[in-house]
């Protein structure tokens, strides 16, 4: 039963749901505003959001249908029958608590007596466990409406890195918004290549990811782009910043991004793209690692 429950709580998605929160991190120390207490409890936070999401991901997909025998990728827990439906309701209410009660850890390790910062945070972390559960959960679930990639490049992207760094900082710097803005744009090429490799099998549930609408064709032309706007984003940054060579450490990813367009454009069989959903996940890592390395040395 542990090692149904481990396959269903998804651990190889965290690689990609931590990116936003060292990159923020990145930035604040950067800055000469870190904390390891803030640290540490953001991606406690992050992991209990990221398993959650996961849950409802498993149970929304299976009740709707769009995990069925046609799909590729790592088998569902509530699909192969091996944890109930109500098991995993019960599961997804246990991860929403220990989300709550870990960011409310988070909150009071920030902004200790400053209340205005707490309560924007709270409604911020309450919004964060809505969108987890709603992505495929529900009556309408947003993930069948193609809205998926908003979702994903705004809290694996603008709300991950921003908020992370307003935690250390308590300010808000528009400039910010660049690296913000790579890290949401690498994360939905990651969103993007599932859909990509799920397309038929999510055609016949009825869920209209962005390759459903599109089709095959503009969403691989679709995926260039969020590469290119990620590493676009990236350089803007780090010309503006002016700090010297290290700024661009993060030019290492680049090959390895490319090596996931040419898959994406080129294979056509699910099973064979479905490895580089991994692939693009520990990239975004990697850019993340390199670009904040650039920032503090």
């Amino acid at each position: 039963m542990i090692q149904h429950w481990l396959a269903a709580f998804r651990l190889r998605t965290l690689p990609l749901a931590l990116s936003s929160i060292l990159m923020g991190g990145f930035l604040a120390y950067g800055q000469g505003d870190f904390s390891w207490m803030i640290l540490g409890l953001s991606v406690l936070t992050t992991v209990f959001l990221q398993i959650l999401s996961n849950l409802a991901n498993d149970y929304g997909d299976s009740v709707h249908g769009a995990d069925s025998v046609d799909r590729m990728g790592p088998q569902r827990a509530v699909q192969a029958g091996v944890i109930t439906p109500v098991a995993m309701k019960r599961a997804m209410v246990v991860f929403a608590v220990l989300s709550l009660v870990s960011g409310l850890m988070l909150l009071y390790a920030a902004f200790a007596d400053q209340l205005v910062f707490v309560l924007m945070f709270l409604g911020l972390g309450l919004l964060c466990i809505y969108a987890a559960i709603t992505y495929t959960s529900g009556k309408n679930p947003y993930g069948y409406m193609g809205l998926g990639d908003v979702s994903v490049f705004l809290f694996f992207g603008l709300v991950g890195v921003l908020g992370s760094y307003f935690l250390y900082a308590h300010a808000f710097d528009a400039w910010m918004v660049l690296p913000a803005m790579s890290c949401g744009a690498l994360a939905t090429g990651v969103l993007n290549v599932n859909n990509i490799r799920d397309l038929i099998s999510d055609e016949k549930a009825g869920k209209r990811s962005i390759p459903v609408r599109i089709g095959r064709v503009k969403a691989v032309g679709y995926h260039l782009g969020l590469l290119v706007l990620a590493m676009s984003c990236a350089f803007i940054f780090a010309w503006g910043a002016g700090q010297g060579w290290s700024s661009y450490l993060f030019v290492g990813v680049i090959p390895f991004l490319i090596v996931n367009y040419q898959a994406v454009r080129t294979k056509h069989d699910a099973a064979d793209l479905d490895p580089y959903l991994k692939q693009l996940a520990l990239s975004t890592l990697l850019f993340v690692v390199l670009f904040g390395l650039g920032q503090i040395i």
